[in-house]
């Protein structure tokens, strides 16, 4: 396992690196090893610069990113919705998948949530075709809520390979105490105390 130096909120001069990164992780060429692949299942980018530049103008709306060598490895998105806080465009580069980055990932994001957002429960939207990745949550406390919708076309964050794909709906309730992280206002790094 390695560890991330550094966490940090996105700004503009991040987002070109963070699509970049993202569209490694989620949509390679078919057959990709990623462990993020989803090339089988949806065909087209999974973000891009303006998505991504519309996520970071929104209030309550944060894209974590981590740093390790000063090499970006990994990003998560926050958005307040009530008492929630819906996660999301989770991605760890190629490069740094296996190696205990997405774990370190989640737990940054869990807490600024409960920090900054004063949420009570974490909500993601995942494909219910991605049984390994379901797992993953689930081993880290998620949930099944029973909720399944159709695969978001009007999303614009591509189009599905199969005619029936599915999204299912996970939640996990807050039970920590808010952590002691460092916050900088000026959206600089983040650091945990």
């Amino acid at each position: 396992m390695i560890n991330i130096d550094r966490f940090q909120v996105a700004c503009t001069a991040d987002l070109a690196q963070i699509a970049s990164m993202v569209n490694l992780a989620y949509r390679p060429e078919s057959g990709s090893s990623t462990w993020t692949h989803e090339s089988d299942l949806v065909d087209g980018c999974r973000t891009n610069f303006d998505f991504l530049s519309e996520l970071i103008s929104k209030s309550d709306s944060t894209i974590i990113i981590g740093f390790r060598n000063n090499s970006l490895v990994g990003c998560i998105h926050l958005e307040k919705e009530g008492r929630d806080c819906h996660l999301g465009l989770f991605a760890v580069h190629p490069k740094f998948q296996w190696q205990g980055i997405g774990k370190q990932l989640l737990e940054f994001a869990e807490q600024f949530a409960q920090k900054q957002y004063h949420s009570e429960n974490f909500v993601m939207t995942v494909l219910s075709a991605r049984h390994e990745l379901i797992e993953f949550y689930l081993r880290r406390g998620y949930r099944r809520t029973g909720v399944i919708s159709g695969y978001p076309i009007s999303a614009g964050i591509g189009t599905p390979k199969l005619l029936d794909l599915k999204t299912e709906m996970l939640e996990k309730q807050s039970t920590h105490s808010a952590p002691n992280l460092h916050i900088n206002a000026s959206k600089d790094p983040y650091e945990q105390t």
